[in-house]
């Protein structure tokens, strides 16, 4: 099966070779021939000639050459066929298939393509000019998207109308249908798929549109974000989008940038790293790396790769031997998405990406980073909690190098780590506290606390805040419902475990009788083990004098007093001073 050897040979003659290479390679004329710098290996010197008579190139250089076909092959990673009909919806020219039954499913893509570039077209213009398109005009600016960016991605407006686009673009039932424009509704009518959304045209790596990304203004009731229903044209787990734009300059660079948001990808350009691409509301798959393998040996993670814990972990390392990828994460300042970054710090945004870590080196940040290395007891708790990172690699080589780097920061023997390390891969348990990721399926005085914020956030609200979550999970959690106006705004926060939280403790029914002796059985936990952790310290500097006695003993007695309901607020406020105090200074 292939196309038909005349239309190939109709393609090759139908326009100079200079027009296809001239996309990509400023050429000047030196004698009869024409000349410029080869796209294929970097040089100073223009050693790469394009001859028009015969339609063929050459560089001197690295020796690359061919035929029009051969180079939109190199330049824009497409196999033979998919050169050929890049070339021919360039020019115009219809193929024809050696298989029937391929040739006509190939016009049929064809067709739905056209419709969907009509959308865009259609989309675009309402943006643009409709009356009604105003806010989001204004949701654009306010995200620093100007007008020339709108042009540039071919951004749209769908209007707040039932069937707007589809009395626009009348066609029959099953291409609205294929195309995800559209479907027929109970009443048997043809109803759009996006209303009242800023939209994102999502293109192949050929070009070709295949889908929308929808986006709600501020305010707006309803999902965030809602992309096009999978069909013919459309699969979430292949599709990247802004890869047709960015292919060149990740081939240059050798490095992909990969977000999660359409805006991400826009932000990225316009601080300089044109090489961002953004999955289409879903995880990264398989076939995300497939793809990407094509373009780049390097992966850099431009979010919050760690989310998803362990069994990401292990796709991502198992990804990344078989498609010999280098995976890196970009550790993002203050954890802001790339769109935001880009408007108010693109040098930062350009220096994660610059200095962004391999995968395992950022995961092992994360534990160590947030654990106390004061005490030998810390110290151990981290170590253990590092070794469960280390061990998901699948390549003993670089869990050593790691184990080294864990026994340097934790003044822990390497030998010992090693022992740990094998019973922690065969699945034995080690003696040391492992500091787990994962929430706590059994009700804890953390969990139980998120539970009243989300269910009674007026009674214990006042008495809980950060310092007071010590599972970096439950953290991300509270932090989410500290930060949000509603319970759907703090889901769209987190993801993975925290997310898992959130939704589970959202559906659980508790009879709590007593949402503030609840509050206090959490402040009451963390003043016992910060009082615990202060005096280990202070005896290791040199022992307990009589002032950090004192300072004990008026703890402890602030920590009975929360039992007792008509002094428990002044406790509670007594404590949580106390508690955010790095040396405990406050007291008695």
């Amino acid at each position: 099966m292939g196309i038909v050897a005349e239309d190939v040979q109709r393609v090759k003659l139908h326009a100079p070779l200079s027009e296809v290479v001239q996309q990509h390679v400023a050429l000047r004329r030196v004698g009869a021939r024409l000349a410029g710098l080869c796209p294929f290996h970097a040089e100073k010197t223009p050693s790469f000639y394009v001859n028009d008579e015969l339609g063929v190139y050459r560089c001197f250089g690295c020796g690359a050459s061919g035929d029009a076909i051969s180079f939109v092959r190199e330049i824009e990673h497409l196999d033979f066929v998919g050169a050929v009909e890049w070339l021919a919806r360039r020019a115009g020219i219809e193929l024809r298939y050696d298989d029937a039954g391929e040739s006509k499913e190939r016009q049929r893509r064809a067709r739905l393509v056209e419709v969907v570039r009509r959308a865009v077209d259609w989309y675009h213009q309402r943006l643009l000019t409709a009356p009604d398109a105003g806010a989001a005009r204004a949701y654009l600016r306010s995200r620093g998207i100007d007008g020339d960016t709108v042009r540039a991605y071919q951004l749209g407006w769908a209007p707040d109308e039932w069937d707007a686009l589809a009395k626009a673009l009348r066609v029959p039932d099953e291409v609205l249908r294929d195309t995800g424009l559209g479907f027929v509704n109970r009443r048997g009518r043809q109803q759009d798929a996006f209303r009242a959304r800023v939209l994102f045209p999502i293109f192949d790596v050929q070009g070709d549109p295949v889908a929308f990304g929808g986006r709600l203004l501020p305010g707006a009731e309803g999902p965030k974000y809602k992309n096009s229903a999978e069909g013919p044209l459309y699969a979430k787990s292949r599709t990247l989008y802004g890869l047709h734009w960015a292919k060149a300059a990740i081939v240059h660079a050798g490095e992909v940038v990969v977000c999660e948001g359409y805006t991400d990808v826009i932000g990225f350009a316009t601080a300089g790293v044109p090489r961002a691409v953004a999955t289409c509301g879903t995880a990264l798959t398989e076939d995300h790396f497939r793809v990407l393998k094509s373009y780049a040996r390097r992966v850099v993670l431009a979010f919050d790769a760690d989310a998803a814990g362990q069994a990401a972990a292990a796709r991502f390392y198992e990804w990344e031997q078989r498609f010999d990828l280098d995976v890196r994460v970009a550790a993002l300042p203050g954890g802001a998405d790339p769109g935001e970054l880009a408007q108010r710090d693109q040098e930062g945004l350009r220096a994660a990406v610059a200095d962004a870590r391999p995968f395992l080196a950022f995961r092992l940040e994360r534990v160590l980073g947030h654990a106390g290395l004061d005490t030998p007891e810390a110290r151990a708790r981290a170590a253990d909690a590092a070794l469960a990172v280390i061990a998901e690699h699948p390549r003993p080589t670089v869990r050593d190098q790691y184990v080294m780097e864990v026994a340097d920061r934790c003044r822990v023997a390497p030998d010992v780590l090693r022992r740990q390390l094998e019973a922690v891969r065969a699945g034995r348990p080690v003696r040391t506290e492992v500091v787990r990721r994962a929430p706590a399926t059994r009700d804890t005085a953390e969990t139980t606390a998120l539970w009243l914020l989300l269910h009674r956030w007026d009674d214990v609200a006042p008495y809980l805040d950060a310092r007071l979550f010590t599972d970096p999970v439950h953290l991300e959690a509270f932090r989410a419902l500290a930060a949000s106006e509603s319970f759907h705004v703090a889901l769209e926060q987190v993801s993975g475990d925290g997310r898992a939280l959130l939704e589970r403790l959202a559906v659980e029914d508790k009879r709590i009788e007593d949402p503030e002796g609840e509050a206090a059985r959490l402040v009451g936990e963390v003043a016992r083990r910060t009082l615990a952790e202060r005096l280990r310290a202070a005896d290791g500097e040199g022992g307990t004098g009589p002032e950090v006695l004192v300072t004990a003993a008026w703890v402890r007695t602030q920590i009975e007093a929360l039992g007792d309901a008509s002094c428990r607020r002044e406790a509670l406020g007594q404590l949580l001073r106390w508690v955010s105090e790095p040396g405990g200074a406050e007291g008695p």
